[in-house]
């Protein structure tokens, strides 16, 4: 049975369930402070581009989350190397200041984690996409999190990307979603997301000891957090893949 598909817009009553929904994101990624400060701002003030889906009991089992911003304002043009951190800026600094905007973004799709391995990440996908182009926009971009990088994390984003199955399409699962869907890769957002704090917060977000100078590898991580163990931080910064969705 197909899922229901709502928005927030729609059905403003379901905003504490559609937020409150279970994931299964790394506790250490949702510390990001541009996406801690705006990601939340998107259900209260863009609910039109929430999106979520219920199951035949009236369950949420899935989300996704875009923005609308002006790729083609002044001294923008190209998808940023700050990737989903800098989508979020720009997305909120033209809706501030009344800037028309001709693209959407995606932020996230999220699944719950019992109704995982059911194919309801393209189902969201395509409903963000039939949503963008019911909204008049003729793109959707999105700076994807790789979703079997974790598994790699020492292997250079830019080679990881653009390997293939003998079919032609990505390797990585959540990449062939977007590509099945008509996206082609643009580029890579190296800093797409950047999270430092104190050793403290690390063990605690992570279980362990952050006590070796260097490159730490940790559970969900594309890429090794940097332990600077003198100084008392660690920083990850985290790389994206910009796809391309025309409408």
């Amino acid at each position: 049975m197909q899922p229901k598909i709502s928005s927030l817009a729609d059905r403003p009553d379901m905003l504490e369930r559609v937020v409150g929904m279970a994931d299964s994101w790394p506790e250490f990624v949702i510390q990001d402070l541009v996406g801690a400060a705006h990601y939340p701002r998107i259900a209260a003030e863009l609910p039109e581009y929430v999106l979520f889906a219920e199951d035949a009991q009236g369950e949420v089992v899935a989300s996704a989350f875009s923005v609308p911003f002006a790729l083609g304002a002044e001294g923008r043009g190209e998808l940023p190397a700050n990737g989903w951190d800098m989508v979020l800026i720009w997305a909120f600094s033209d809706l501030r200041r009344g800037v028309r905007p001709d693209t959407v973004s995606a932020i996230s799709v999220s699944i719950a984690p019992h109704a995982q391995g059911r194919g309801l990440s393209a189902v969201m996908l395509s409903a963000m996409r039939d949503n963008a182009r019911a909204r008049g926009f003729r793109e959707v971009v999105a700076p994807v999190r790789p979703n079997a990088k974790h598994l790699e994390p020492h292997t250079p984003i830019e080679e990881y990307v653009h390997r293939v199955r003998p079919d032609g399409l990505p390797e990585d699962p959540w990449l062939r979603v977007h590509a099945r869907a008509g996206a082609t890769i643009d580029s890579v957002a190296p800093a797409s997301m950047t999270v430092a704090a104190s050793l403290a917060h690390w063990r605690r977000w992570t279980g362990l000891p952050f006590d070796t100078e260097g490159d730490i590898e940790v559970p969900g991580g594309l890429v090794p957090v940097r332990c600077e163990l003198e100084r008392g931080y660690a920083v990850y910064v985290e790389p994206n893949v910009w796809m391309r969705h025309p409408l």
